[in-house]
C-alpha cells in the first residue's frame, strides 16, 4: 500500500475494528482525507466484496443528512471511478467562486510595505519597528505611493484615500493612520465592534449594493465579523442570551433556502420551532399569498432568509417584500428579519426589508462570493439604531432585565443601555472577552478597500464583468440541457436548481415523468457522480423540489457547465432505456 496514510485515520481504523466507530462513519472520516474506498476497506480488514456491500447506499437514511455530506460521498464515488481512468472529476457542488479582485490583493499588500516602512522610520534595530503617530501621515503615503506612480495598486489606493477623505469627511491624517496602523495588525481590534473609519467607509458600500444609493431614514450600525457564517452564529446566540428568540418560539423560514438555515435554528442550542415560507416555482420563486399569510401568527417571533435566494439564485421582487412587509407592519410588527443578502450584488434588481422594515431588520452581508474572498472570513451585520431588538429586551419583565444587567455589567455601570448592536460583540466573545473581540485589523481593512473599489468603480465595470462570466455559463448549461434558460434582472445566475421531473416530463412525456419519480432522487445524483464523475448537490437538501439537483455555476467553467448538461441528460435518458415497457 504505497498511499500515506494520515495517523488520525490510522487511529479511527483502529477503534472501528474494536466497534468504537461505525464502518460508515470510518468510510466518511477516511472521504474526507482523500481516501479511497477500497484504500480505507483495506485499512479495517474489509475484503473488496465486503467493502462493495458496506458502502451499499441506504436511499432514506442519507436523504436526512445535509446536502454537504451527500457530496462527499459524491465526492468519492466519482473519484473511485477516476481512480481507475485516469478521469478528472466536475464538482458543482462548491458554492466559492473560482474568479478573483486581483486590483485589491495588490493595494493591499502596497498598503502594507508602507506601513511596515513606517513602523521602521527612526529605529536603529534590524526588522524591528514601532509604533508612529498619526501626525503627518496622509502626507507620508502620499510620498510612498509617488515612487510607485506607474503602479495600478498605487494609482488605486491613491484614489481609494481621495474618495474616503471625501465621502467620509475625516481628517486626512486619522483615516490613513487608521488603515495603517488595522494593516499592521500589531493591536487588538479598537473599537472591537468595528474601526470608525471601516464603520463609514462599509456603509458607504452597503448604501450602494444593499440599498441601490437609497438608503431608509436612520443609522445603521455595523458589527464585522468573520464572514455570515460567524455573523448568523452571533446573531442567533445573542438573541437566545437577551431572551428574546426562546426555546419553543417559532421561525419562519424562506425556502428554498442554504441547509445549514435550516439546520441551525432547530438545534439544542436554541430548540427554535421552524415554519416553512414556500416560494414557488411557477411564480419564479416568488412568494404566494398563502404562505405569506404564516407571518401573521404572532408565535412567529422570526422570518429568517437568504435574498437573493440559494439555491434557486432569485432575488425577491418588489411586490412580495412589499406584500410579506404589510403583513409583518398589520399583525406582527415586533417580528424580528434576519437577512442574509451575499448576493445582493450579483442582480440589477435587489430589494431589501431593509427599505421596509429597517428597524426590524438584522442584515448580513459577506464580500466572499463578489470578490472571490471565502478564505478572508469578511461578513458585516446592519442594525438600525432604532432596531425592534432593542424595544423587545426593554419589554421584558424586571427579573429578567436583571438578569441581563447582571450578565453586562462586566463591561459598563450602566448595562441596561447596552444596545444591542454592541451586545453582539460583547456576547461574540462571551462578555468577559469582550475587549479582545472583533475582527482583526487586516481584515477589517481588505473590507474597506474591497468596499472603496466598488465605491469608485462609477461605471459597474467589475460588477458586469463577474454577472458576465455567470451569464456565459448559465447559457453553456441550459443549452447543453436543452432547455429555456431562464431570465431577469432579479437573477444572479450563482446557482442553478435543475427540476428534474418537469424536464423528464418534457424531453420524454409524463409517463416516464411518474416512472422516474417512483426512485429516489439521490440515485440520480449517484448515477452523475459514478458514470460521469460530475457532482451536484439534492435540492431537496435546500427544501427545494424533491426531484431537483443544484448546480453551482461560480467554481466552473463553461465547458464544465456543458458537460453537466450533457451528463444529466445522458443519466436521464439512462432512465428511459430502462424504463418497462
Amino acid at each position: 500500500m504505497s498511499q500515506k496514510i494520515h495517523p488520525f485515520i490510522k487511529e479511527i481504523a483502529k477503534a472501528t475494528k474494536e466497534g468504537v466507530v461505525t464502518r460508515r462513519d470510518f468510510f466518511q472520516y477516511a472521504a474526507a482525507f482523500g481516501m479511497s474506498i477500497f484504500t480505507a476497506g483495506s485499512l479495517i480488514g474489509l475484503s473488496a466484496s465486503e467493502i462493495s456491500a458496506d458502502t451499499h447506499i441506504d436511499w432514506k437514511d442519507l436523504a436526512l443528512e445535509s446536502p454537504f455530506e451527500v457530496k462527499n460521498i459524491l465526492i468519492q464515488k466519482a473519484e473511485t471511478d477516476c481512480s481507475k481512468s485516469g478521469c478528472s472529476i466536475v464538482n458543482a457542488g462548491r458554492g466559492n467562486p473560482n474568479f478573483l479582485n486581483t486590483l485589491v490583493r495588490k493595494s493591499l499588500a502596497l498598503l502594507t510595505l508602507f506601513a511596515a516602512d513606517m513602523a521602521e522610520k527612526n529605529s536603529k534595530i534590524i526588522d524591528v519597528g514601532y509604533r508612529q503617530s498619526k501626525e503627518g501621515m496622509y502626507n507620508a503615503l502620499k510620498k510612498f505611493l509617488a515612487k510607485h506612480k506607474y503602479d495600478t495598486e498605487a494609482d488605486f489606493l491613491g484614489r481609494s484615500i481621495e474618495y474616503a477623505k471625501n465621502e467620509t469627511e475625516m481628517d486626512a491624517d486619522e483615516l490613513v493612520y487608521e488603515l495603517m496602523d488595522g494593516v499592521q495588525g500589531d493591536f487588538y481590534p479598537d473599537p472591537p465592534r468595528i474601526f470608525p473609519a471601516t464603520e463609514k467607509i462599509v456603509r458607504k458600500y452597503l448604501d450602494r449594493v444593499v440599498f441601490s444609493n437609497k438608503p431608509p431614514q436612520g443609522d445603521f450600525h455595523l458589527f464585522v465579523t468573520e464572514g455570515a457564517t460567524a455573523a448568523m452564529i452571533y446573531i442567533f446566540n445573542s438573541l437566545r442570551e437577551n431572551m428574546v428568540l426562546l426555546p419553543g418560539d417559532k421561525v419562519a423560514i424562506v425556502t428554498p433556502i442554504f441547509s445549514p438555515y435550516l439546520e441551525l435554528p432547530v438545534l439544542k442550542d436554541y430548540g427554535l420551532e421552524s415554519v416553512y415560507i414556500r416560494g414557488d416555482e411557477k411564480m419564479g420563486w416568488q412568494i404566494p399569498d398563502s404562505e405569506v399569510s404564516k407571518l401573521k401568527d404572532r408565535k412567529v417571533k422570526a422570518l429568517y432568509m437568504v435574498n437573493p435566494t440559494n439555491p434557486t439564485s432569485v432575488s425577491l421582487n418588489a411586490d412580495t417584500v412589499k406584500r410579506m412587509a404589510d403583513t409583518i407592519r398589520m399583525h406582527n410588527k415586533d417580528m424580528i428579519i434576519i437577512s442574509d443578502t451575499v448576493y445582493a450584488s450579483f442582480v440589477d434588481e435587489f430589494n431589501t426589508f431593509g427599505k421596509e422594515l429597517p428597524e426590524n431588520i438584522l442584515g448580513v452581508y459577506s464580500y466572499s462570493k463578489y470578490f472571490g474572498v471565502t478564505g478572508w472570513r469578511l461578513g458585516v451585520v446592519m442594525v438600525h439604531k432604532n432596531n425592534v431588538v432593542d424595544r423587545l429586551i426593554k419589554k421584558l419583565p424586571r427579573s429578567k432585565q436583571a438578569r441581563l444587567d447582571f450578565r453586562y455589567r462586566l463591561v459598563s455601570t450602566k448595562p441596561n443601555e447596552i444596545p444591542f448592536y454592541e451586545r453582539l460583540e460583547i456576547d461574540s466573545r462571551q462578555v468577559a472577552l469582550a475587549h479582545t473581540g472583533g475582527l482583526s485589523g487586516p481584515q477589517q481593512v481588505a473590507m474597506s478597500l474591497f468596499s472603496l473599489y466598488e465605491l469608485i468603480d462609477e461605471n459597474y465595470s467589475y460588477k458586469k464583468s463577474i454577472m458576465g462570466i455567470l451569464k456565459k455559463r448559465w447559457s453553456a448549461l441550459f443549452e447543453a440541457l436543452d432547455m429555456p434558460e431562464p431570465e431577469g434582472n432579479n437573477l444572479t445566475r450563482y446557482y442553478a436548481l435543475i427540476d428534474l421531473k418537469k424536464m423528464a416530463e418534457k424531453k420524454h412525456g409524463s409517463a416516464f415523468a411518474e416512472h422516474l419519480v417512483k426512485t429516489h432522487p439521490l440515485e440520480f445524483l449517484f448515477r452523475l457522480a459514478e458514470d460521469h464523475h460530475t457532482v451536484c448537490l439534492p435540492g431537496g437538501g435546500f427544501a427545494g423540489p424533491r426531484w431537483s439537483l443544484r448546480v453551482a455555476l461560480a467554481n466552473i467553467d463553461e465547458e464544465d457547465c456543458r458537460q453537466i448538461g450533457h451528463a444529466i441528460v445522458s443519466v436521464m435518458d439512462g432512465y428511459k432505456k430502462s424504463m418497462p415497457v
